[in-house]
């Protein structure tokens, strides 16, 4: 569920905290790809975590989990930015900008970096190191305001699109909004992870794969142009939804682990 950045930020906070081994760490990431690589973004970063820059062999996620620890990282922020809205990333530059770009990014604001996956191949995800220019506020969105939202406008958007009239049934539906979750990643957690978040973070799933599915089917049924707008002014606070419960479930888990009593020894 959710995407690489989800699962690095969370795991990496349990294994900083001593509630995760290193090697659960990396094995639930291979989900995502059997193979890592990690770059600095530039020689900076590169000596602070004693990683290559980009275009050099680069390192693997071992490297940059001991890095992490040795330089004092406390916890993690998962961030999901969208243009005119970059919370958590401290504005321009760099990073705002490969963020941005890959819709997904773990910051670790303890220590001013931040890292950004970007699939190379099949199979291969890299993740760049680079520095956070500016610092910035960390926003804490509650669960249960999340699941408000989320229900809220699961429901707002429903009325919107039936008052419009502009949803027409598509043969064979419910079979690809099945295939589509079969293909969601099975992804593990730590141990410890709060189940409300989970149950949120699964709900966000569920309505972002609809969404999906709405998307590809432009204009859904739409008569005339101005009619596709007003669908998509309607689904787009659903779409805000999704995206803000899937950084509340996240980023609550987060929080959980942080909190506990280190367990390192």
């Amino acid at each position: 569920m959710c995407c690489p950045s989800a699962s690095l930020a969370v795991w990496s906070s349990a294994w900083l905290h001593g509630a995760a081994a290193s090697d659960d760490a990396l094995d639930a990431l291979r989900v995502w790809g059997e193979d890592h690589e990690v770059v600095a973004a530039d020689p900076l970063v590169a000596d602070a975590f004693d990683i290559p820059v980009t275009g050099e062999r680069p390192a693997g996620l071992a490297t940059f989990l001991t890095a992490l620890r040795r330089l004092g990282a406390g916890s993690a922020r998962f961030v999901l930015p969208v243009p005119g809205d970059v919370r958590g990333l401290g504005g321009g530059g760099p990073l705002t900008e490969a963020a941005l770009r890959s819709g997904e990014a773990v910051v670790f604001p303890d220590v001013g970096y931040g890292v950004v996956p970007e699939t190379i191949a099949e199979g291969l995800l890299r993740w760049t190191v680079h520095r956070i220019t500016t610092a910035a506020p960390m926003e804490y969105v509650g669960l249960g305001e999340a699941e408000h939202d989320l229900t809220s406008a699961t429901r707002n958007s429903a009325g919107a699109l039936q008052e419009l009239d502009v949803a027409r049934e598509r043969p064979g539906v419910r079979a690809e909004l099945s295939e589509r979750l079969r293909r969601t990643a099975h992804v593990s957690w730590p141990s410890g992870t709060p189940g409300r978040a989970l149950r949120v973070l699964q709900r966000a799933e569920e309505i972002g794969a609809i969404l999906a599915l709405a998307h590809a089917d432009d204009p859904g049924g739409a008569l005339s142009a101005s009619a596709a707008i007003r669908r998509a002014d309607a689904l787009r606070p659903l779409s805000d939804a999704v995206r803000t419960a899937r950084f509340a479930a996240v980023n609550e888990t987060i929080r959980v682990f942080a909190d506990q009593p280190d367990r390192l020894p």
